[in-house]
């Protein structure tokens, strides 16, 4: 069976926080817009993601939330290099992935793996639930022979809550739940470390969203996994995560500990996501401050000059059209993309 020796990244240099597994730089994604048939030319570009940063601690679920088009799926691709990056830097145990060759790369994907959104088109239909997740046992030579690679697809099954017997079945034979948990059982396969979980309960019934969150927190403490969990309900991202980071048309607005940002947000867009989710209690739900957005999200291709989200703001002034805010500090684990919120320094 073919090792991957020869494409094991070097050591992790000297100085970096050992923490910190994840750490994100003025992270930038554009897209580019081109005209003509035969000879085409960049003639614009879609600025998917624009100067994002953050860390990701060891063992934590750093939720990321925001609107339908604001950066968070191509945040997490970037970060597997799915994309390549159109800047900045993401530093994995203090290495950096956008330098590295393709064999490199190759042997890292054993310790970042990704759980997708639809379990529907993320499942090859022409294979067996055992071969989608033994796939990865043989691409990375973890296996030694058939016995071994039969006993650890059934360890996976099992591990996510399916019967071994089902590794003989195909996709269209499962439930929808039952697929994300093939999912997850491929992810966990290679053993990785780190674990994008792009909104992988958003394409499900709630109770078997419930189940799926469950898993992913069992599985977590069980394998000492670090998630970065992108997801629309903000209740859901509540439940799962340590710290929360919002996103605004490719920018990171706030970033802080989970119950922070849901008992004192301090970002206009932070609030207005906070006040449109319904609270089962009426009398609490009349009496809560709602923050009513005006006009459309602006377009990526063309964004506003300055703070991106002037244009919608209800205290926004001059200065937030001409001023581009930086994440900063204005409380302990709690950061800022405010001019009008007074901080401590940049992220």
């Amino acid at each position: 069976m073919t090792t991957m020796m020869d494409a094991t990244p070097q050591s992790a240099p000297a100085g970096y926080d050992e923490d910190i597994l994840l750490e994100v730089k003025n992270l930038k994604m554009y897209f580019p817009v081109t005209s003509g048939m035969l000879f085409q030319r960049t003639v614009a570009h879609v600025k998917a993601v624009d100067g994002v940063s953050f860390t990701v601690k060891k063992g934590e679920t750093l939720g990321l939330v925001g609107e339908s088009g604001c950066g968070k799926t191509t945040t997490g691709r970037c970060i597997l290099q799915l994309y390549k990056p159109t800047d900045g830097e993401v530093l994995f145990e203090g290495q950096d992935l956008t330098k590295l060759g393709t064999k490199q790369m190759r042997g890292m994907r054993r310790e970042m793996q990704v759980i997708f959104q639809d379990p529907y088109s993320s499942l090859n239909p022409r294979m067996t639930a055992g071969n989608i997740i033994g796939e990865p046992l043989l691409v990375h030579g973890l296996v030694s022979g058939k016995s071994e690679y039969r006993e650890k697809v059934a360890e996976l099954l099992v591990n996510v809550g399916l019967n071994p017997y089902m590794a003989d079945r195909f996709p269209h034979e499962f439930s929808g739940g039952q697929r994300q948990r093939i999912g997850v059982a491929r992810a966990l396969s290679v053993s990785p470390k780190f674990i994008v979980a792009d909104e992988p309960v958003s394409a499900l019934d709630v109770s078997i969203q419930a189940q799926i969150i469950n898993l992913l927190e069992e599985l977590q403490e069980q394998y000492n996994l670090t998630y970065l969990f992108i997801a629309h309900d903000l209740s859901v991202v509540r439940h799962i995560s340590d710290r929360v980071g919002v996103m605004y048309l490719g920018h990171m607005v706030e970033i802080a500990e989970r119950n922070e940002v849901y008992r004192n947000p301090v970002h206009p867009y932070t609030k207005a996501l906070l006040s449109a989710v319904p609270i089962p209690d009426p009398i609490l739900d009349a009496q809560r401050e709602r923050v009513l957005l005006t006009g459309e999200v602006p377009s990526p291709l063309n964004p506003p000059s300055g703070c991106v989200f002037h244009p919608r703001c209800p205290i926004a002034d001059d200065e937030c059209a001409r001023v581009t805010p930086e994440l900063r500090q204005i409380s302990p684990d709690h950061w800022s993309a405010c001019l009008k919120v007074d901080g401590y320094g940049p992220y």
